[in-house]
């Protein structure tokens, strides 16, 4: 029997007026597989993140979640059930310690919401699980530093917590290691896989080195559509990639 996939999408479109952005794409992405999705510069990837995770909703097709429909879901309701995602630009609480950040994204896995009827310092399952996520995502020597007051790798390190401090099983990067130089982007990459090891993963990444050390499978986003996908080196050698991707005659 074929295993359910992680993350199915089928047939999914998108338009902005006259312009389809998103134009019927069909995706697989397997429990515990690793998938980079590529393109050039307006493809159409963001806005593919935010037709998954509920921030856009799609004009056709379908998005399933472990065989969940959860298409056109509001995006706290799919991160309730399991997916989770970061942004481009990083999302933290400046004002608030790394602890304090770290602490809030995993209140909700843990029952508690925003409406507290204990101190949070008696909430010992929340203290347990934060400290366990300043450990993944090497943060513990700055638990108590403000958000703000972090180097841009560490932010984007805090954030990758915040994101994995739901609990989630299915995870979307948008651009993780964007802005980083050559040594970041490495130590990042080598973070990525640590904390995510076991989950399921989409990324989007335009850095070629982090795709090629992450990913089990890519697919090529080119004009809205899906013109390729498999393993790295399958993809590599497709001339549909070189012609429409690498900039290379087909």
């Amino acid at each position: 029997m074929t295993p359910r996939p992680a993350l199915a999408l089928q047939a999914l479109h998108k338009r902005f007026g006259a312009a389809e952005v998103v134009c019927g794409v069909d995706l697989c992405v397997q429990a515990g597989e690793r998938v980079a999705l590529i393109g050039p510069n307006g493809a159409g990837k963001s806005t593919l993140f935010n037709l998954i995770s509920g921030h856009a909703r799609p004009n056709a097709g379908s998005v399933q979640l472990h065989g969940r429909n959860i298409t056109g879901l509001q995006p706290f309701a799919i991160a309730r059930m399991g997916l989770a995602r970061s942004f481009q630009i990083s999302n933290v609480f400046p004002q608030l310690s790394v602890f304090e950040n770290l602490r809030c994204s995993v209140l909700w896995s843990l029952g508690y919401g925003y409406t507290f009827v204990r101190l949070l310092g008696s909430m010992r399952d929340a203290t347990a699980r934060t400290d366990a996520l300043l450990e993944c995502v090497g943060l513990t020597a700055q638990a108590q530093t403000l958000a703000a007051h972090l180097p841009y790798a560490q932010q984007r390190a805090l954030e990758l917590g915040i994101t994995l401090g739901s609990g989630a099983d299915v995870v979307l990067l948008d651009e993780p290691t964007a802005g980083m130089n050559r040594s970041e982007a490495a130590y990042f990459t080598d973070l990525i896989r640590s904390a995510t090891a076991g989950k399921t993963l989409l990324l989007v990444e335009h850095d070629m080195d982090v795709v090629a050390d992450l990913a089990d499978k890519i697919a090529v986003l080119v004009q809205g559509r899906i013109i390729a996908f498999g393993t790295p080196q399958a993809v590599r050698a497709d001339p549909a990639v070189q012609a429409a991707y690498l900039g290379t005659e087909a």
